[in-house]
């Protein structure tokens, strides 16, 4: 398969939120995922004899909500005070509060954090970066919903 249908099919992919397609022609076959499995990161190229990799397919474009994101969560942003520490986005992207789609969240409201601890991922530019702990604390709020854009600088985490 040439290298120009595979980018035209990765643009294709962005474009339409799809989260995951697979094309054959001939003998070859390709399969593009918005979500890389274990470390594999690029498009995975299977010949037509090897049978594809079982992976449970997203039925919609939309990750899976965190269960400690609710609008009271969002709300105690109003009542932060000098004592307690914002976690801010250092990037505009989308925010992920778990791993994986499903997955349990890397932390919830009550979680003890240590400095350099994940809390989040940010999507930005189809790159994953891990957003870390920069102060040890409790987590008291999380102001940013699953799945949801955020601004630079935007706060996304309550430490005390």
């Amino acid at each position: 398969m040439d290298i120009r249908k595979v980018k035209k099919l990765i643009e294709l992919l962005e474009e339409s939120g799809i989260a995951e397609i697979e094309i054959t022609e001939g003998e070859e076959a390709v399969r593009i995922s918005r979500y890389p499995q274990g470390n594999a990161a690029a498009p995975q190229m299977l010949p037509f004899s090897m049978p594809a990799p079982a992976a449970p397919m997203a039925t919609d474009a939309q990750p899976a909500p965190a269960a400690a994101t609710n609008d009271s969560d969002i709300a105690a942003s109003a009542e932060v005070n000098e004592e307690q520490h914002n976690v801010k986005a250092p990037m505009v992207g989308t925010f992920y509060a778990s791993p994986t789609p499903g997955a349990d969240p890397f932390v919830e409201i009550g979680s003890n954090v240590s400095i350099g601890q994940t809390l989040c991922i940010i999507e930005a530019m189809k790159m994953m970066n891990q957003i870390e702990a920069d102060k040890s604390g409790r987590i008291t709020a999380i102001l940013a919903r699953n799945g949801e854009p955020v601004e630079y600088a935007q706060p996304l985490f309550v430490i005390e």
